[in-house]
């Protein structure tokens, strides 16, 4: 009983570590691996000694080119939400010697059904725009699991493709804190910015996602830089931001309209002046929505006085 015990302890803990010396059944010494199934056999008495052993020996090795890094490759490509398939589809070789009958297989094989046909044209939208935004990949990954379950609700009936891979886009920027405005994704897209509107109130409602608030202080740097400010001015403007976080609901509130009127009072008590005009035409806000957050901070901010400057 003893002896089976310790064959069987020394067998499962050799067949873990998949390199064994003996044989525990023969005591042989000649042992033979074969690659190929991943198995060590006794080429005494024929004794699988262990199986599915995983294969390490082209792990850790530099390639230097494009060959051998084909060559040392031990996983195909990873799934992507990108692919109309997912990456997963089964690709026939033609290279070989077909039957007509296998010729025919291909072909269909090749043909894309509509929902593969559909995805491969959001997905084609979403590269495209998310690379002229430089989005990451994390960000146009989670816009097509968007579009993907909005196909699958039926949603796209009576909507634009293209609209609603704008809405997408601009949800998944939101969710993942992407400063990236509705407007600068509406740059680079040919929809009707009503339409696009509609479809993201859409995905909203039927896909019951919770609305992510747009933080005005990932905005800041970008804005800064495009009114040639200085970094005292970025500072004091998150300063400002974040004490009318706490005396004021920003709930309803453009946070494009903060941020400009937090832009305005910060280059005033900085002595850098810019135009109202200016501002709101750089953050994309009317002039009155930007006075009226300039009078909500003008209660708690208490500006200096000013010498006349040519505002720029």
């Amino acid at each position: 009983m003893n002896d089976t015990t310790n064959f069987k302890s020394s067998y499962n803990s050799s067949s873990l570590i998949g390199d064994i010396s003996q044989c525990p059944e023969c005591n042989s010494y000649n042992i033979i691996v074969d690659q190929a199934r991943g198995e060590n056999v006794c080429a005494t008495c024929g004794l699988v000694l262990s199986h599915h052993i995983i294969d390490n020996a082209r792990e850790g090795r530099r390639a230097f080119s494009q060959i051998e890094k084909s060559k040392r490759d031990q996983t195909g490509s990873p799934v992507s939400s990108l692919l109309p398939d997912l990456g997963l589809s089964t690709v026939i070789d033609t290279s070989s010697q077909l039957s007509h009958r296998m010729k025919r297989i291909i072909k269909w094989n090749t043909r894309m059904s509509w929902s593969n046909r559909n995805m491969l044209i959001a997905a084609t939208e979403i590269k495209r725009i998310g690379g002229l935004l430089n989005l990451p990949l994390r960000v146009k990954e989670y816009a097509a699991k968007i579009y993907r379950r909005a196909f699958k609700l039926k949603l796209l009936r009576g909507r634009s493709i293209k609209a609603m891979v704008a809405a997408c886009l601009y949800y998944a920027c939101r969710s993942e804190r992407i400063p990236r405005t509705l407007q600068e994704i509406l740059k680079f897209s040919d929809s009707n910015p009503r339409d696009v509107r509609r479809a993201y109130r859409t995905i909203i409602r039927e896909l019951k996602l919770s609305v992510p608030a747009l933080d005005p202080i990932l905005l800041v740097p970008k804005y800064i830089t495009s009114l040639q400010l200085n970094n005292d001015v970025e500072k004091t403007t998150i300063k400002i931001i974040n004490h009318y976080r706490k005396r004021y609901n920003v709930a309803g509130r453009d946070p494009k309209g903060i941020l400009a009127a937090a832009i305005y009072v910060a280059s005033l008590y900085h002595q850098q002046p810019r135009s109202q005009s200016r501002i709101a035409k750089t953050v994309k806000v009317t002039e009155v929505t930007l006075r009226s957050r300039f009078k909500e901070i003008n209660r708690f901010v208490k500006i200096p006085a000013v010498p006349t400057l040519p505002a720029r």
